[in-house]
């Protein structure tokens, strides 16, 4: 067939469907995930419900949509979106103080600024994000899950902890036997069983609140379509949007890096607002990417398809719907022993090892330990990315200005001097510059080379202008030299003189 014949129907199909649809082995992988999953969300979509405000339906169809719908338009497979307990905190003032009719209006508004913001290219920020900041993150996020178990195993009936460490063993031992079957499902099962047929009186998944019995019904938020309805729910909804963001993009490059595949991320930030916006429309309190529940799905069952959110979703709904009543025994010490092998699992013990910490720099820590301990105190890992970040700048941009550098070369017939500068001149080192010169002793004319430099912005500019001010008012002239084209470029334009080459 030459190059210029066109594909017939089914073989633009075959050219289009992805290789791992014939391949058995990844369909088990991806359906035990899936399922996996979906019994790990029910109980946290519960809590994050209780936390806004709402009845747990609320959070369960948030979960039920935001899985379904970011599995087709979410530019990261295998990362699980759900209902979260950050957006819960957030929008959990706006329920206590107008109700549910607003709290789904902001979601869907919330919806409607991440696609925005996402075609505008928020996700290409993500590269400001340094990596101690990332590890931080990834830390923080290990303790907020482990911290999140801590309520389970206080003040709870004495067989609850032999049933938590004998999940953990199951989901260590069993990938020994065999690994066709998710370790966490394994534990969950054996502990459901025994917990049933001994009649053990521990909390379970039907403790946390009623399951729904029907699928979700879409419909418009029930609120007055006005401008002061909008004005109530804009803050909330832009906050929503952007802690929603920022933890499904962090999230999204942490999956990067474990499965050494590319996501993107643009696509991720508009998919996570049409999520939003379906949620919203269902009745659905919102939600993100979900840290704990990626990491069951990527890390400990292996999925890597859009498959397994896609099932967690729809499983998640049949679990509620059909087998609510099993579901509801499901023992929270199982689920509580998955998430404290999760929460193991995504900690980054290689971090704070003795011999890491022995060679990174002092900064680069205090960065590290920053974003954990604002995420940790706030239980908002928008604030602790935020703070790391900016720390970050601050240690770096104090690290730069030391690199500045002035060394002065006088001629041999005295009638010039000659002051090389090297380094990056930004507003942290050009403070100093301007007092690395000798005006009163210096000869009539002055050449400042910076060849070995870059102007980075205006105030570097401005501390050259107050060189030559200062020489100027004791009748000495003052040649720049050396400046790269982007440096005369920024030079040339806040001076308004041109610069010396």
């Amino acid at each position: 067939m030459s190059s210029s014949t066109p594909l017939s129907p089914a073989a633009r199909l075959r050219a289009l469907t992805p290789d791992w649809i014939a391949d058995p082995k990844v369909w088990r992988t991806e359906i035990l995930a899936g399922l996996v999953v979906a019994l790990a969300l029910i109980p946290e979509a519960i809590s994050f419900s209780i936390i806004a405000g709402v009845d747990p339906a609320v959070g369960l169809f948030a979960s039920f949509t935001m899985a379904v719908t970011i599995a087709v338009v979410g530019g990261r497979r295998a990362m699980i979106s759900a209902a979260t307990g950050a957006v819960a905190l957030v929008i959990a003032p706006l329920q206590r103080e107008h109700g549910l009719g607003h709290l789904v209006a902001a979601v869907i508004l919330a919806g409607v600024f991440q696609v925005v913001l996402g075609a505008l290219g928020v996700a290409k920020l993500m590269r400001f994000i340094p990596r101690p900041v990332m590890t931080g993150f990834v830390n923080s996020l290990a303790i907020l899950i482990f911290l999140a178990q801590v309520p389970e195993m206080t003040d709870v009936p004495w067989p609850v902890y032999p049933l938590i460490i004998g999940g953990l063993a199951l989901m260590v031992l069993s990938p020994r036997v065999t690994t066709a079957v998710p370790a966490p499902l394994v534990s969950i099962v054996i502990l459901t069983v025994i917990t049933v047929a001994a009649a053990l009186a521990v909390p379970t998944v039907g403790d946390k609140g009623e399951l729904p019995s029907a699928l979700p019904v879409p419909g418009l938020p029930d609120v007055p379509f006005t401008v002061e309805t909008l004005t109530t729910i804009a803050p909330y909804a832009f906050a929503v949007a952007l802690v929603g963001l920022m933890e499904s993009l962090m999230t999204a490059k942490l999956v990067d890096d474990i499965t050494d595949t590319p996501s993107n991320k643009t696509r991720e930030s508009v998919g996570q607002g049409i999520a939003n916006i379906v949620t919203g429309f269902f009745g659905g309190m919102g939600g993100c990417a979900m840290i704990g529940q990626t990491m069951i799905n990527v890390k400990v069952s292996g999925a890597r398809t859009r498959l397994s959110t896609f099932l967690a979703g729809a499983f998640l709904m049949v679990l509620c719907v059909v087998f609510g009543p099993v579901v509801s025994d499901i023992p929270m010490a199982a689920l509580v022993a998955v998430m404290v092998m999760v929460s193991f699992a995504t900690f980054d013990w290689h971090s704070v090892a003795p011999r890491t910490l022995r060679r990174l720099p002092a900064g680069e820590i205090a960065v590290m330990v920053i974003t954990v301990g604002c995420v940790v105190a706030t239980h908002n890992l928008a604030i602790g990315v935020v703070v790391g970040s900016l720390t970050a700048m601050a240690v770096f941009a104090r690290r730069v200005a030391h690199l500045a550098e002035v060394t002065a070369v006088t001629d041999p017939d005295g009638t010039t001097v000659v002051y090389r500068v090297t380094g990056a001149l930004f507003f942290a080192s050009s403070n100093d510059l301007v007092g690395r010169f000798d005006y009163a002793g210096d000869p009539g004319r002055v050449v400042i080379d910076l060849s070995a430099a870059h102007i980075w912005d205006a105030s570097s500019v401005a501390a050259l202008d107050a060189i030559e001010a200062k020489y100027a008012r004791r009748g000495k002239t003052v040649e720049i030299t050396g400046l790269n084209a982007p440096s005369a470029h920024l030079h040339e334009r806040l001076t308004g003189e041109p610069a010396g080459h």
